[in-house]
């Protein structure tokens, strides 16, 4: 399962270099690789970072419950950015709410910054004696795969993934983005524009 859970992270690292170089190099649409990779995308970001949280969070419980690896007081905190992540993506890609960005990205960065932190107290361990309980250390390397891989690196791939994928929803062609207001509101665009044309007259 290890050997699977870092195949997945390398797949989700390669993901979000693509998605990154996209943006990168066709910043401005011009080349037509960003609409692209825009159009066949963004319908399913959502939907595609909904898996990446639940299964960062069934890997993580399995670890735990199934391996009966400890995990630590970092461990936790990014379980706690990345368990609501579920829910929240789930209904969002149920109501292809892409406004939900505004929500994700934010937890999904404070918990890739704790993942980053973990991951570079594994290598240098001797900072961590005053701040690590003895029960349960965070300097203790669980999984080390391919010479990079390890769980708290697991962590941040799929946390920057899940950003990237929301971005991409954000600009998505076929989700709502411009209507959340007179969705909530119950006010068509029909009914704006007469409103609008009623107070030119």
């Amino acid at each position: 399962m290890a050997t699977l859970f870092a195949l997945l992270t390398v797949a989700a690292d390669l993901a979000v270099v693509g998605i990154g170089l996209v943006a990168i190099v066709d910043r401005d649409g011009s080349r037509g690789i960003r609409p692209a990779l825009i159009e066949t995308l963004g319908p399913s970001a959502l939907w595609l970072a909904f898996l990446v949280a639940l299964t960062a969070t069934l890997g993580s419980l399995y670890l735990s419950e199934i391996a009966h690896f400890v995990p630590c007081e970092l461990c936790w905190y990014q379980r706690i950015a990345m368990y609501p992540l579920v829910p929240i993506l789930f209904v969002a890609a149920y109501r292809r709410d892409a406004g939900v960005w505004r929500y994700v990205v934010p937890v999904a960065a404070i918990g890739a910054a704790i993942s980053i932190y973990h991951y570079q107290l594994e290598r240098f361990p001797d900072q961590a004696s005053s701040s690590c309980s003895p029960d349960a250390p965070c300097t203790v390397v669980w999984i080390w795969k391919f010479h990079f891989v390890s769980i708290p690196f697991m962590a941040l791939s799929a946390f920057v993934l899940i950003v990237a994928l929301a971005l991409v929803a954000r600009s998505g062609t076929g989700l709502d983005t411009t209507d959340d207001a007179a969705r909530l509101t119950g006010h068509s665009d029909a009914v704006g524009a007469s409103e609008i044309d009623g107070r030119r007259r």
